[in-house]
This record gives structure tokens, sequence and C-alpha cells, in this order.
């Protein structure tokens, strides 16, 4: 990934609907130019999509929390397979150290949450969890840093 690309993705973020006519414009290159590496950047997984971001707490789900798991022993599959069932499970995350996995959760409120953990542990896979509220996002996701910043 060159200067270019970074740029061409910075831009991106920062203008989520804009067409390649004036992503071009803006970056002062031929619109061909970036619809080839647009195209290329998709291709490689670099951009992942071009969906809307969706704020879970204005979708009705603003406790958000995450959840390290313990997972017996052998039984990973079988955990990850009951995780994907939950939609209120984000994300999930093989980690190591003390846990083994790490799952990022919303629910509507603390009792809702309390109800998809005790979900959770109703799979024989999931031995243990132990969880975390979140009472703030001070740095919410971002790539722009590490892209203007390699």
């Amino acid at each position: 990934m060159d200067e270019l690309d970074a740029r061409l993705l910075v831009t991106m973020r920062a203008h989520p609907r804009i067409g390649l006519t004036e992503l071009a414009r803006l970056l002062g290159v031929a619109r061909g130019t970036v619809q080839a590496r647009v195209e290329k950047l998709t291709a490689r997984g670099v951009i992942e999509d071009f969906g809307p971001t969706v704020s879970p707490a204005r979708a009705g789900h603003p406790i958000l929390a995450f959840v390290w798991l313990q997972i017996a022993q052998g039984r990973l599959g079988e955990a990850v397979e009951a995780l994907r069932a939950v939609p209120q499970i984000l994300e999930v995350h093989g980690t190591s150290g003390q846990h083994d996995l790490l799952c990022r959760v919303v629910a509507r409120t603390t009792e809702h949450l309390q109800e998809i953990i005790a979900h959770i542990l109703t799979s024989p896979a999931v031995q243990r969890t132990d969880s975390t509220i979140a009472l703030s996002t001070q740095i919410p996701y971002r790539i722009e840093p590490l892209l203007q910043n390699p």
C-alpha cells in the first residue's frame, strides 16, 4: 500500500458517500486511477465493505460490554457456534492468556446483558465468563492514524 492508497482510504472514510469522480478530484488523480485502486484494495481485502456504520446504541442497544470467556478444552468450535447464534454478540476474538475468547456484546439494559450472559453460560463449551461494561468510548474505532503514519 502506497501513499496514494492511504490518502484514498482516509478520504473515503471522511466522506463515505463520495463518488469516484469527486474522490478523484479531491485526490488530484484520474477517475480511472481511483477506480483501479479501489478495485485492487477491495480484491486484497483492505477495503472490507461499503456499508453504513451503524450505531448499536442509537439502534436500541446502548449497553456495551466486553465479555471474556474460558472455554472447555477442545470445545472452541462448539463455543463459537453457540456464540454465533446470539445476535447481540458483535465480535468474538480468540485471545492468549487467562481467557480464550473476548466478545463485544451490546444490550438494551443491564438486565438484558445479564440474560445474554446467562444464555452464553448455557453452552457446555463455556466454563466461565468475566464481564466489563463500558461506561464511555474515549477513542472510537479508527484507522486513519495508522494509514497516515504506517
